[in-house]
């Protein structure tokens, strides 16, 4: 796999925000947290999907969104904030915007997130005049979970440049900073990598470019962009286990952490964004099209036995 640029091994100490990110924002870093996952693969854990589904089938949903409501509609505000802004740590090109303009329901229950070239408000970037648009949401203050089985079934983009997400922050991140909060990325892809998702740990002593992950790839050449997936962990004290379309392809346990901190044991909220450009994608260039659309079709969290 690639190696990114070492200017991510010191994103964290840069100090340099713009003004027009919320104040969660700038305690949030987006996926200027986020990093190639560094390591080998861990061996799969040998239950089935079938067993895990079996499990699920008892347990309660803590959080649920299926993304019913008009077409053009903006998100459920009781279940998700936007955030706002540019993201100067990871030298992402895109400015998140307001309401629903790059995030709307669809009308036949999907949620998209829409990157495009454009500028229409005159956003300002750290480079200068804004040259993309697209759209970040969590639900940090509306709901966070300790545990369960995460999942989220999304249709992402493709392109050089295009970076998709689906992730979550230690609900504790403004007291105690990144990276002691932990992050958890359930998805990451970028778009030179089109058959293939990372999931990764960040967290005191791994975090940037040491995160601990591993990536998962379709076989025969196939592009997850061409369909639909279902991207999932399964989280439990000590343990968080990433699956794919039912398949396991790592778990981690706090053994995989070189004696540093194990911070998984308390609530963590969700984000779903995509970003455009940034030091692990690279810049999008003469192949990449516009817009671009992360297509989700739900998000849910269930917990217990």
């Amino acid at each position: 796999m690639s190696v990114p640029s070492p200017h991510r091994a010191e994103k964290h100490r840069a100090t340099r925000r713009r003004t027009t990110l919320s104040a969660f924002s700038l305690l949030c870093c987006s996926l200027v947290l986020t990093a190639l996952p560094a390591g080998a693969s861990a061996a799969p854990d040998p239950h089935t999907a079938a067993s895990a589904a079996s499990s699920r089938a008892a347990a309660a949903v803590a959080f649920a969104d299926e993304f019913d409501g008009p077409a053009g509609s903006a998100v459920d505000g009781g279940k998700w904030q936007t955030e706002t802004g540019d993201n100067v740590n990871n030298h992402e090109r895109q400015y998140y915007t307001a309401g629903n303009s790059n995030a709307a329901l669809d009308g036949q229950g999907n949620l998209v997130i829409t990157a495009r070239k454009e500028n229409p408000g005159n956003y300002q970037c750290w480079y200068g005049t804004c040259e993309y648009t697209s759209s970040r949401l969590n639900t940090s203050g509306k709901f966070t979970s300790t545990y369960g089985h995460v999942e989220s079934r999304m249709k992402i983009p493709r392109g050089q440049g295009i970076w998709p997400a689906f992730w979550m922050l230690g609900a504790d991140i403004g007291d105690v900073g990144w990276p002691n909060s932990g992050e958890i990325d359930i998805m990451e892809n970028v778009g030179f990598e089109p058959g293939t998702v990372h999931g990764t740990l960040h967290g005191p002593g791994y975090s940037g470019s040491a995160g601990i992950g591993a990536g998962y790839s379709l076989p025969g050449g196939q592009a997850f962009a061409d369909d639909f997936h279902t991207f999932a962990v399964d989280w439990a004290p000590g343990s968080i286990t990433w699956s794919v379309d039912g398949t396991v392809y790592q778990r981690r346990t706090p053994a995989d952490l070189n004696g540093n901190a194990w911070v998984f044991d308390k609530p963590f909220f969700l984000i779903l964004n995509l970003a455009v450009g940034g030091y692990w994608p690279g810049d999008p260039d003469g192949s990449t099209s516009f817009p671009q659309q992360l297509v989700v079709d739900y998000v849910r969290v269930t917990t217990g036995d």
